[in-house]
């Protein structure tokens, strides 16, 4: 008898993340992961004497969630809705990354960068996950 593994995210036949939820909980996780990932380096830096620690780009534990994003817009069709969906998401996740880096500025690098990846995370996923379904749904 053979056990079937059950996948997380949740895809559907194509690939495409099934739910909302899915893919802000993986994102985020892998918004953690790229953080402690980062304090690890950091803090290997600032031990061998090359800078203070805190002071690495905390815009960089970005990097697993953007792959998953990526990986998701691939699953679909090639076509307009995804592409459009995708400039949108990206253009306000962006600028809400952004302001809550120019909000933080009085904490380390690190930490604002953080809390700048997290926003884009879940601003990107908020939009794109409902934006590309509803623009699929649309034009047909």
């Amino acid at each position: 008898m053979t056990e079937q593994q059950s996948a997380f995210p949740r895809r559907d036949a194509e690939g495409r993340i099934r739910t909302l939820g899915d893919l802000v909980g993986v994102g985020l996780a892998g918004v953690v992961i790229g953080l402690l990932v980062l304090v690890i380096f950091d803090a290997a830096f600032a031990w061998f004497g090359a800078g203070e620690f805190g002071q690495a780009n905390g815009w960089l534990a970005v990097i697993l969630p953007a792959w998953l994003f990526w990986e998701d817009f691939r699953a679909w069709d090639f076509g307009a809705p995804r592409v459009v969906a995708a400039l949108v998401a990206v253009a306000m996740a962006v600028v809400s990354g952004l302001l809550v880096a120019g909000v933080a500025t009085t904490l380390p690098p690190l930490l604002s960068g953080v809390l700048a990846a997290t926003t884009f995370t879940v601003v990107y996923a908020m939009i794109w996950f409902p934006g590309v379904r509803w623009l699929a749904n649309r034009t047909g």
